[in-house]
């Protein structure tokens, strides 16, 4: 069976069912676990299914499709989230800031044995939609407009430890790090006082603008991820500069 036939086949059955365990995915099919695990993390890159814990889900809602429509540059940031979960060890705490490219790399940690820390709504919601085992919601007040948990001192964020804290912005130079929004930008600062490894996940159009404020200095920021689109030129500067840069 052709992998686009498992696929048609695979989606068939999701139309019927909702949700399949890949234990059924592979009986239904005839397929490997390897070959089941391989089909459901393909579709779900390719927005045609949800991967949950232990198998999949059909993408039923409007809602849903509408948000993946609305997302800018959707592929690129899905390959660099993928990227990102590579990253990711078993056991480890990580975080996730706001923001859409979060949004999807969240959907490619769910399920995992990995502690998620944020203050991103969205995110959160989604997370506790589909099961993950250990979530932490950094509290304060919220901001309807963000989607996001503000809090006015760092008492809350200096509990939480993680190995790696994931975020985006608005700009990137060889200074560093952009973001326009300073009130977010200060609860991300506290979040990030705690993290072993600050690694930014930005899509290649952002790359060589300064846009609002310098958050991040580039000495400060372990890894960029961004997309093979990205200007040669400038992803050899920021190298030149010593910053460690995947391309996805």
């Amino acid at each position: 069976m052709n992998e686009n036939y498992r696929h048609k086949q695979l989606l068939n059955l999701l139309d019927e069912k909702t949700v399949l365990s890949t234990t059924e995915i592979i009986q239904l099919l005839g397929v490997s676990p390897a070959t089941a695990r391989r089909d459901i993390n393909k579709l779900n890159a390719l927005g045609k299914l949800v991967k949950v814990r232990n198998g999949a889900e059909k993408i039923s809602t409007g809602i849903e499709l509408e948000q993946v429509r609305n997302i800018h540059n959707l592929e690129e940031k899905r390959r660099i989230a993928q990227a990102a979960g590579r990253l990711c060890l078993d056991g480890e705490s990580v975080v996730l800031t706001c923001g859409s490219t979060m949004q999807v790399l969240g959907g490619y940690l769910c399920g995992r044995k990995l502690q998620i820390i944020t203050n991103y709504l969205p995110l959160a919601n989604y997370l506790i939609q589909h099961d993950h085992d250990d979530i932490v919601i950094i509290g304060g007040q919220y901001n309807k407009d963000k989607q996001v948990m503000l809090s006015l001192n760092n008492q809350n964020e200096a509990i939480y430890a993680a190995n790696i804290m994931f975020t985006s912005g608005k700009g990137f130079t060889a200074e560093g790090l952009y973001k326009t929004d300073m009130i977010i930008a200060n609860s991300e600062r506290q979040m990030s006082s705690k993290a072993n490894k600050y690694v930014v996940l930005l899509d290649s159009s952002k790359l060589g603008k300064q846009v609002g404020m310098l958050f991040n200095e580039l000495k400060n920021i372990d890894i960029l991820i961004t997309g093979k689109e990205a200007d040669p030129t400038i992803i050899k500067a920021l190298k030149d500069r010593g910053l460690e840069v995947i391309l996805a």
